[in-house]
């Protein structure tokens, strides 16, 4: 893959997991607080073990509490990775890009993790909408992700291929 088309793939797939990112992040943190409020009503019904555990949320099934934290924690992750990854790939150096591509690896293995405790709530059953599009937008940003961290490490190798030429030049 030559360089420029590496710089501008992995360029356009980073603003893209930006976007995506905020956007989960928008609907977790909506899904924490509304769990927060209305789940103090909804628990006062339920046995003890169930009352006192603390992530339960009144809307979704029982993965649900798990699959909103783990997305809420992938989504600032992602997004964090993703801001800072734009940087790198513009200054599109060896050390900017080693620090962007293995920062996207770790972004992709949350966002695995999300995306599997999303599936497992497909699997389980019933869901709300929001909760819905947080499923479909995490099995998304698992496949942009991942060609993402591809074209960043294929940007790694273009370059360290540039600087063994120009070493071998000199």
């Amino acid at each position: 893959m030559a360089s420029g088309a590496a710089k501008s793939t992995a360029f356009i797939l980073l603003l893209l997991n930006l976007f995506l990112y905020g956007v989960v992040i928008i609907i977790a943190s909506w899904a924490v607080n509304h769990g927060i409020e209305r789940s103090r009503e909804t628990a006062s019904v339920l046995s003890i073990p169930a009352r006192i555990f603390p992530i339960y949320f009144p809307m979704g099934n029982m993965a649900t509490g798990f699959f909103i934290i783990f997305s809420l924690i992938a989504g600032v992750v992602g997004f964090t990775t993703s801001i800072i990854a734009l940087n790198n790939v513009i200054q599109w150096n060896l050390p900017n890009l080693q620090a962007a591509a293995s920062s996207s690896l770790a972004s992709w293995a949350l966002t695995l993790l999300a995306m599997g405790l999303a599936c497992k709530e497909i699997d389980i059953g019933w869901t709300e909408s929001n909760l819905r599009t947080l499923e479909t937008l995490l099995i998304i940003l698992g496949g942009t992700q991942l060609f993402c961290t591809v074209a960043i490490h294929a940007g790694v190798e273009d370059v360290v291929a540039r600087e063994r030429r120009c070493r071998v030049a000199f």
